[in-house]
């Protein structure tokens, strides 16, 4: 398995069932110096893209049809491929419990709406350190 890391070259996937969403996160994305930047429109069609596509880092909303962001989160650390694949979960509130159970199965880092580039980045900033002490 190769070592994991998410610089300006990472191809991101944004997953979240509303477009103005996707496209905020997009366009916080681009601020921040990302270029490659995928979209999903639930956990289902996010998984597809997973299995099919080199994806550094997920950015996935909670709540969504189809399937959640916890369900994709699950799914993707069952996945021996991806396991190590890290997980941003984007949700509309901080419910303790919603955020133990991404906790449980491995979410890389928890934002909670509204957020800034800025919050993003920091986000991101913690991924590439902890990729970076474990590579």
């Amino acid at each position: 398995m190769s070592v994991r890391t998410v610089d300006a070259q990472s191809t991101i996937l944004i997953v979240d069932d509303f477009p103005t969403m996707r496209q905020i996160i997009r366009n916080f994305l681009r601020e921040l110096g990302y270029r490659n930047i995928e979209e999903a429109t639930d956990g289902a069609a996010a998984l597809k893209k997973v299995e099919s596509s080199d994806i550094d880092l997920v950015i996935t909303d909670w709540k969504m049809p189809v399937m959640e962001g916890l369900q994709l989160l699950q799914s993707i650390r069952a996945d021996q491929h991806h396991a190590d694949l890290p997980v941003i979960m984007i949700a509309a509130e901080a419910r303790q419990d919603q955020i133990s159970a991404a906790a449980k199965h491995g979410v890389s880092g928890y934002i909670v709406k509204p957020f800034t580039a800025d919050t993003l980045a920091k986000k991101i900033g913690s991924i590439v350190r902890a990729l970076a002490s474990t590579s």
